[in-house]
């Protein structure tokens, strides 16, 4: 399942609580609250951790792959696990109303599936919510993917977090995130893009390619357009905005972090944003236009790094 953000609206100004100590909007904490309590394997800190990694609290969130709302059901899995959260007549899985609290009764669901799996049993419960149940009883435990073995890692790191540190706001991933995807499609074009959105580029690319007369992005500059509409000013260049970002560990990687590549830092090349789950939007190459593509499209991937907010540091 694929998280990719769009616009979440409502509260500007996610908090945590005493009880929970992931930062959740405001609008969605008493809901996460109450589905964080529907069995005694799932919490509301998980639960809040889960909805993070999966959509970082979007509940208009669509994946590449199929993933829906919030909680990023599958359609077959929605239409099995989905429930009527507000008692409206409808089991829709785009109203957090009913999304958060499906999300709780379907991982108490895969608790039980999986509850007699040897290993930690959180994290098995993580595991099926990511790959199935079917999977994590096959090989015994959390499944040798990468991919699950990265959300469990991120989840269980998440939901142990100690209250009261410092936190960032899930709103301004969603700004960033959104910004990129209404982009999608646009052509990409060497030099082109900054703060105030698409633009004419330059000449000329590495491999001689000139952006001159084609209105667009390129890697870049499409995350210079994106993190402007957040607050944050990036500087221009792919490994400009390495350094002017604090690196993150693979199992920390949020919604709305970049992705890098290179074979050093001094020689990165290309930079996306990472939208869940393995995959960016990025804007690629020139002929190709602004997409979704997975982590692994090049083979230097380099590291992820964090941009602080207000970031205006030089290189």
């Amino acid at each position: 399942m694929v998280g990719a953000l769009a616009q979440a609206g409502g509260d500007n100004s996610p908090v945590g609580t005493a009880a929970l100590s992931a930062t959740v909007p405001a609008e969605y904490r008493d809901l996460v609250q109450e589905a964080g309590n529907s069995c005694p394997e799932v919490s509301p800190n998980l639960l809040a951790a889960l909805l993070q990694q999966e959509s970082g609290f979007n509940p208009k969130a669509s994946s590449p792959a199929g993933a829906q709302g919030i909680a990023q059901f599958m359609p077959s899995t929605w239409a099995d696990e989905g429930v009527d959260g507000n008692g409206d007549g409808k089991k829709d899985v785009w109203d957090p109303e009913d999304a958060i609290p499906a999300s709780g009764e379907y991982l108490c669901d895969l608790a039980d599936e999986v509850a007699d799996v040897p290993g930690d049993k959180r994290n098995n419960m993580l595991a099926a919510y990511n790959a199935g149940g079917t999977a994590v009883k096959k090989y015994g435990g959390v499944p040798p993917y990468k991919e699950t073995q990265n959300y469990v890692q991120t989840i269980s790191a998440a939901a142990d977090k100690t209250p009261g540190g410092k936190t960032t706001t899930t709103n301004q991933a969603v700004t960033v995130i959104n910004a990129a995807e209404e982009k999608i499609g646009t052509p990409y074009s060497w030099g082109g893009g900054n703060a105030n959105g698409a633009s004419s580029g330059t000449c000329c690319s590495p491999s001689g390619k000139t952006g001159v007369g084609i209105v667009g992005f390129d890697c870049s500059g499409l995350t210079v357009y994106a993190y402007a509409k957040a607050g944050i000013t990036l500087p221009r260049t792919a490994a400009q905005q390495y350094a002017a970002s604090e690196p993150v560990e693979p199992g920390q990687m949020r919604p709305g972090d970049l992705v890098f590549y290179g074979n050093t830092a001094a020689s990165i090349h290309h930079v996306g944003i990472y939208v869940g789950n393995g995959y960016i939007i990025n804007a690629p190459r020139p002929g190709a236009k602004v997409r979704y593509d997975p982590m692994d499209m090049m083979s230097d991937l380099y590291g992820v790094a964090r941009p602080t907010q207000n970031t205006n540091k030089e290189i």
